[in-house]
C-alpha cells in the first residue's frame, strides 16, 4: 500500500489513487515542453488509512448522503460536524512518516502549495472546480501535515457537499488525494483555456492574465487582462486596471497588496509570452485530447503549469463522417424539448425522423451543411427556421457571413431539399374537412393493429416488431398528404397576416381567427381537464384526498385506487381513467420515450386539476370552446365587412374567406401526427418494460428502467444474448447527470461555436425582452415563472413564464391569461395553443426564466413580440 507517489509515478489513469488533481498534474509532467513544479501526491490510501481512525464519522457521512440538496440549513450543520471531527483525528505514523519523508526528498526549505485532490474532480463529465480547498505558501514539515489534514476535511466543506448531492455523487464514494508540489513566486499568473468561454469557440485560447498569484484572479479579486489568440495571432486584447495582487509572506501564507499606479495600467504579458502560452494551451490540449482549462505561473522567462482540467462547461461537438466544417441545428429547439434524452429516448427518436441526426450532449442536431451549401435549399432553410425561430435563422444568417466557413456545393443537386420545404412548395389544399377525417382515420386504424399485434411477440422479435413499426409510422403520420395539409394552413395563416396588414392595418390579423379551430387533439385535451375537474368538484370528501396528494406527493396509482373510499370517488375514478385512456401517453418532454407517462405516474396532474377546481365553474370546457367559436366567426364576419368596404372589395373579402377557411379546417391537423406518433411511442414502452421485467428476473438487469440507458439496437443484442456490460449502463447514467448541467445551443457548428443569434426588433421600450410574437394581444398579470408542471399553483389572470411548452402543458393554459417561453416558434406548440385559446404570447425569450422573477408584475405584448417588467413581487 502505497501513502505517497511522486509526479513521474502518476499518470491520468490514477485518479482513483490519487484524485483528479493529482492525475492530471502526473500526465502534464509527461508533456513535451511543458514545465510542472515537482511535487508528490497523498494517495487515497492515506485517506483511507486516516478514516479509520473515526468509525463514528461513516455514520454521520451516511445520514448526510440522505439530506436533500436544497435542505441547506441541514447541510451546513452536518458538513460541519463531519469536517470538524475530521480535523481532530490524529495522522496515523506510517502514513505521516511517508509524508514528511516524500517532502524531505524535495527540499525541507521550501515553500509549497497543498491542494486538494478528490476522486471526483477535474473529470471529463464534473469538473468539482473550487470546492475543496488549496493552501499556498506552506513551510515545514508540521505545517505540511497540517494543511493535507485540512484537505482531507474540506472534502466536506458545505459548497463541496451540496455540488455532489445536487449531481448525484455518494460522499462515501468519493476518497480525497492531496497534491504537494513546489510553491512558484511568479511575476505573473492565470488561466488559458483552448475554447472561447463565452461562445465555445474551439479555434480561440483565451487567457486571463494578472500579476502576483492566480488566486487573486479565480476569487474575482482583481480585474485580469484578457488575450484571445487564434490561428497564432493576438485577435483581441483587453488590459485591465489591476489595482491589487496576491502574494507570498516569506514567514508562509500570503497577503493582498496594492499595485504601484504607474503598472496598474501595464499589459501583464507581452505579445511574444501571449503566444508562447498559446502555444503551450494548445499542446496540452492536444495531449489530453480535448479542450482544457489551464492555470500558469510565469516564473522568469518560464511558463510553469501548475494544473489542467477538461472544460466541463462546452457543450460536446458531434462527431462528423469527416473532418469539414460542419453546422447542426437543434432538434430540441423545434421539438420543445431542450433537456437531455437518455440513449433509448435518443436512438428511437433517430429512428423516426428521416432527417441527417447526429448527437451530442444528451442533445440530436440535424446537419444542415449539404443544405446551407446550396443555392437551392440554402435560402429556404435559413427564411423556414427564421419564421419559426427567429434566434435560430439568425444564428444561420452569422455562419453564412463567414463566407470560407461552408463552401459553395460543387453540384447544385448534391443538397436535398427536406420533405418540409418541398410539401411547402405544393399546391394548396381546398378547405375539405374530409381530407383530415380520411388521414386521421388511417392513423387510428393503424394504432388499433398495433395494440392488437404487439402483444403477440416479445424477446427479439418484439424488438424487430418496433423497428418495423416505426417504419410504418413514417409512412402513416409524414406523408406528402400530411405534411401539404399543415403546410397549407400555414401558408394561408401567413397570406391573412400579410395582406390584412396591407389592406386593412391590422397586425397578426390570423391569431384571432384561428380560436376553437376542430380537430386539436392537444387544446382538446386541456379542456377535457375542465371536464375531469367538473366530476370531482361536487365531492367535497375526494377533492381533500387530492389536496392531501398534492401535499405529500404520490408516484404510482395507489391514489386512484383510494378513490373508491370515499363519497363520489366511484364517479372521479371514471373521469379521471377516461381521460388517462385518451390522453395518458403524454407527459413533458414526449419525444424520449423513457420519460414518465401521466398513465403511469396519475398524480401528476392533481395540481393542474385542484387548480381547476378552484379557478372555473361547471361546464368551463364547452364554455371556453363556444366562447373562442363565437369571436372567430365575429372576427372574420367583421374582416370581412371591412374588406368589402374598399376598392376592389368583393374580390379581396372572396380571397380572404378561402383563406380563411384553409386556416380553420386544417390548423387543428397540425397537433395530430404528434399525439399518434406519442400514442404509438407508449405502446412501444409498455411493451419494453414487459421485456425489461424478463431480463431482470433473468439476472441479466438490475433494474427495468436500465434499458434507458441502451440505444435501441444495443437493446435489442441485449435481448438477443441475455447479457449486459454493467460496467456501460453506469457510464451511462453518469453521463447522462452531466448533460443535464448542459444548455444545448440553438446552432452549433463544428468548430465549437454555440450560436443563439439576436432579434431585429425595432424602437423596443426601454427594458424591454425582445422575442418573437406568436398571439396576438397584450396582457398585464402576475409572472408565474415555473419548471414543472406538477407545481403549478396558478390563479385567473397570471402569465406562465417556462423555459419551454409541450402539449403535456395544455392543461395549464386554461388557467393562464398569457404565455412567454424561452424556446419556441410561429407553429410550436405553444404558440398554437396560445392563439387557439387567445392568449397573447411572446415565445424566443432568451433567459426568461431567470431574468423574470415569480410574482413579478409583466406586461406581454403579444403583436409586438416583446415583454415589460412593471414591478417586484409584492409591490
Amino acid at each position: 500500500m502505497s501513502y505517497v507517489l511522486g509526479f513521474e509515478e502518476i499518470d491520468r489513469t490514477r485518479v482513483a489513487v490519487v484524485g483528479g488533481k493529482g492525475a492530471n498534474l502526473g500526465e502534464l509532467s509527461r508533456v513535451e515542453g511543458v514545465e510542472v513544479p515537482e511535487g508528490f501526491c497523498v494517495t487515497t490510501d492515506a485517506f483511507v488509512r486516516f478514516m479509520e481512525g473515526a468509525p463514528a464519522i461513516e455514520g454521520r457521512i451516511d445520514a448526510l448522503s440522505r439530506v436533500e440538496p436544497d435542505d441547506r440549513d441541514a447541510i451546513r450543520v452536518s458538513s460541519a460536524e463531519i469536517r470538524d471531527a475530521i480535523e481532530e483525528l490524529a495522522i496515523p505514523e506510517e502514513v505521516a512518516a511517508a509524508i514528511v519523508g516524500a517532502h524531505a526528498r524535495l527540499g525541507v526549505d521550501g515553500a509549497y502549495a497543498v491542494r486538494s485532490s478528490a476522486t471526483a474532480e477535474d473529470l471529463p463529465t464534473a469538473s468539482f472546480a473550487g470546492q475543496q480547498d488549496t493552501y499556498l505558501n506552506v513551510v515545514g514539515p508540521e505545517a505540511i501535515l497540517e494543511h493535507v489534514r485540512r484537505c482531507w476535511g474540506s472534502l466536506f466543506t458545505e459548497r463541496a457537499v451540496t455540488y455532489r448531492l445536487r449531481n448525484g455523487f455518494g460522499h462515501s464514494m468519493i476518497r480525497m488525494g492531496v497534491v504537494v508540489q513546489r510553491m512558484v513566486f511568479p511575476r505573473a499568473a492565470g488561466i488559458a483555456v483552448t475554447a472561447d468561454p463565452v461562445t465555445s469557440d474551439r479555434t480561440v485560447v483565451s487567457i486571463d492574465a494578472g500579476f502576483g498569484l492566480g488566486e487573486a484572479l479565480v476569487s474575482g479579486l482583481v480585474n485580469a487582462d484578457v488575450y484571445r489568440v487564434r490561428d497564432g495571432d493576438i485577435v483581441d486584447r483587453t488590459v485591465a486596471t489591476k489595482k491589487l495582487l496576491i502574494e507570498p509572506v516569506p514567514t508562509g501564507g500570503t497577503r493582498v497588496r496594492e499595485i504601484e499606479s504607474a503598472r496598474r495600467d501595464e499589459p501583464v504579458l507581452s505579445d511574444a509570452e501571449v503566444l508562447g502560452l498559446a502555444r503551450s494551451a494548445r499542446r496540452i490540449e492536444a495531449h489530453f485530447g480535448s479542450p482544457q482549462d489551464i492555470e500558469w505561473c510565469l516564473d522568469g522567462p518560464n511558463f510553469r503549469i501548475v494544473q489542467s482540467r477538461p472544460i466541463t462547461t462546452l457543450f460536446p461537438i458531434p462527431v462528423a463522417a469527416d473532418r469539414g466544417n460542419r453546422v447542426y441545428v437543434s432538434v430540441g429547439h423545434q421539438q420543445m424539448m431542450t433537456d437531455a434524452m437518455k440513449p433509448l429516448g435518443i436512438s428511437v427518436w433517430q429512428l423516426t425522423s428521416r432527417a441527417p441526426m447526429r448527437e451530442a450532449g444528451g442533445r440530436l442536431f440535424v446537419d444542415v451543411t449539404d443544405m446551407l451549401s446550396s443555392a437551392k435549399t440554402r435560402t429556404a432553410l435559413v427564411e423556414g427556421l427564421g419564421t419559426s425561430d427567429p434566434l435560430m435563422g439568425d444564428a444561420l444568417r452569422i455562419v453564412l457571413d463567414d463566407a470560407d466557413f461552408i463552401p459553395a456545393a460543387t453540384q447544385e443537386d448534391s443538397a436535398v431539399a427536406p420533405a418540409a420545404l418541398a410539401a411547402s412548395a405544393a399546391e394548396p389544399l381546398a378547405a375539405d374537412p374530409e381530407i383530415v377525417a380520411e388521414l386521421t382515420a388511417a392513423a387510428e386504424a393503424s394504432i388499433a393493429a398495433l395494440t392488437r399485434d404487439i402483444r403477440t411477440v416479445s424477446g427479439p422479435d418484439l424488438l424487430d416488431f418496433i423497428h418495423a413499426d416505426i417504419q410504418h409510422l413514417q409512412r402513416v403520420l409524414f406523408t406528402p398528404r400530411s405534411l401539404q395539409v399543415i403546410t397549407t394552413a400555414m401558408n394561408a395563416s401567413t397570406w391573412l397576416n400579410d395582406r390584412l396588414r396591407e389592406w386593412l392595418g391590422e397586425k397578426n390579423s390570423a391569431d384571432a381567427l384561428t380560436q376553437s379551430v376542430p380537430g386539436n387533439v392537444t387544446s382538446e385535451m386541456g379542456l377535457a381537464l375542465l371536464d375531469v375537474a367538473d366530476a370531482i368538484r361536487p365531492h367535497p370528501a375526494v377533492v381533500a384526498h387530492l389536496r392531501q396528494i398534492e401535499q405529500h406527493g404520490a408516484t404510482d396509482h395507489d391514489f386512484l385506487d383510494e378513490l373508491a373510499g370515499y363519497p363520489g370517488g366511484d364517479e372521479a375514478r371514471a373521469a379521471f381513467d377516461g381521460f388517462l385512456e385518451k390522453f395518458g401517453m403524454r407527459c413533458a418532454g414526449e419525444i424520449d420515450i423513457t420519460r414518465p407517462r401521466w398513465s403511469e405516474n396519475p398524480a401528476t396532474l392533481v395540481p393542474t386539476i385542484l387548480g381547476n377546481i378552484k379557478n372555473f365553474g361547471p361546464g368551463a370546457g364547452p364554455q371556453r370552446f363556444q366562447d373562442g367559436l363565437r369571436d372567430a366567426e365575429q372576427n372574420k364576419a367583421r374582416i370581412l365587412e371591412c374588406l368589402r368596404a374598399l376598392p376592389d372589395g368583393e374580390r379581396k373579402a372572396e380571397e380572404t374567406e378561402q383563406m380563411i377557411d384553409r386556416v380553420r379546417t386544417f390548423s387543428g391537423y397540425r397537433e395530430y401526427p404528434k399525439y399518434a406518433m406519442i400514442v404509438r411511442y407508449f405502446l412501444y414502452k409498455q411493451a419494453l418494460m414487459g421485456e425489461a421485467g424478463r431480463l431482470v428476473a433473468a439476472d441479466v438487469l438490475r433494474d427495468p428502467e436500465d434499458i434507458f440507458y441502451l440505444r435501441f439496437d444495443e437493446l435489442r443484442e441485449v435481448v438477443r444474448t441475455r447479457s449486459v456490460s454493467a460496467e456501460l449502463i453506469t457510464e451511462r447514467k453518469a453521463a447522462f447527470r452531466s448533460y443535464q448541467a448542459l444548455t444545448a445551443p440553438r446552432v452549433l457548428t463544428s468548430d465549437g461555436r454555440a450560436l443563439t443569434g439576436a432579434y431585429r426588433h425595432q424602437d423596443l421600450p426601454a427594458g424591454a425582452l425582445p422575442g418573437m410574437a406568436v398571439s396576438a394581444g397584450t396582457i398585464e398579470g402576475r409572472a408565474r415563472v415555473i419548471s414543472d408542471i406538477a407545481q403549478a399553483d396558478l390563479d385567473p389572470g397570471d402569465i406562465l413564464v417556462t423555459a419551454y411548452t409541450d402539449p403535456s402543458w395544455t392543461p395549464l393554459f386554461v388557467a393562464i391569461a398569457g404565455l412567454v417561453t424561452e424556446v419556441g416558434g410561429l407553429m410550436t406548440h405553444g404558440a398554437v395553443i396560445a392563439r387557439e385559446y387567445g392568449l397573447p404570447a411572446v415565445v424566443g425569450v432568451e433567459h426568461a426564466t431567470s431574468l423574470i422573477r415569480d410574482g413579478q408584475r409583466i406586461r406581454v405584448d403579444g403583436t409586438e413580440g416583446y415583454v415589460q417588467i412593471l414591478s417586484q413581487p409584492d409591490e
